[in-house]
């Protein structure tokens, strides 16, 4: 977390007309934690001690497991109060459930995680009267046929750990591909490989969320087609791989 004279300084270079641009190069701090401090400076509270309510107990466990969250998650209503997290996690990533786990153990210490079993994928799931002012995206009806915003303070928190928040969405709805092609190298045709990563979901938000984040840590992006993100260019790949990876 940045302290409160990092944050100072980085909106006292806005304020003597710096770019967002200049005074993130400047401060090494994202454009995205700039532009939320502009509409909160404070951290999020907590209170040593009491059991977390609305905030989360780790923000940047909170950054993946919203990335999860608005990919393949879901709160369903408990009948006697409080919600459901449920995340899908397939079989065949063990690792991505591992890490679904434990985020959410992070989030909230108090609540227990257990996994239900479904044909082809696991259930990642935990109750709690905090999910529904945790997640407030949540309402009836799919993500894509609905507006999806978050809230400020979901905002500061994606602006400090970006990197967080696109790998829990890589998680969910992206994935680490080979690509190839043919070139003619000196008279002959030969198989040419490159690694990328896409990004596929319905929401227009969503997708907006996800290049937002990737804007933020520098990684360029295409949108080939209306529901894909395509990162392909050396320097951008080698970016996502040192900070998010394939899913295993």
């Amino acid at each position: 977390m940045y302290d409160m004279a990092t944050r100072k300084r980085a909106l006292s270079l806005v304020a003597q007309g710096r770019s967002l641009n200049s005074a993130s190069e400047e401060t090494g701090i994202s454009r995205s934690a700039i532009r939320s401090w502009q509409a909160r400076i404070e951290p999020l509270p907590r209170i040593a001690g009491a059991p977390m309510r609305d905030t989360p107990a780790d923000p940047a466990a909170y950054a993946y497991l919203l990335g999860l969250y608005l990919g393949d998650g879901c709160l369903s209503e408990h009948p006697h109060g409080g919600h459901h997290l449920r995340v899908a996690c397939a079989d065949a990533w063990p690792g991505l459930i591992n890490e679904c786990r434990t985020a959410i153990t992070k989030v909230h210490p108090q609540s227990k995680v257990y996994s239900l079993q479904q044909q082809g994928y696991v259930s990642v799931t935990s109750y709690n009267r905090s999910w529904r002012v945790l997640f407030p995206q949540h309402a009836p009806g799919k993500k894509h046929l609905r507006q999806i915003a978050l809230q400020p303070w979901q905002q500061s928190i994606v602006g400090e750990f970006p990197w967080g928040f696109i790998r829990g969405l890589v998680h969910s709805d992206g994935c680490r591909i080979t690509n190839w092609t043919t070139r003619l190298i000196g008279g002959a045709r030969k198989r040419y490989e490159y690694p990328r990563y896409f990004f596929t979901n319905k929401s227009d938000d969503i997708r907006r969320m996800f290049t937002d984040a990737l804007d933020a840590v520098g990684v360029a992006w295409k949108h080939p087609n209306a529901w894909n993100i395509s990162v392909a260019r050396r320097a951008s790949v080698a970016l996502m791989d040192a900070h998010v990876g394939p899913k295993y």
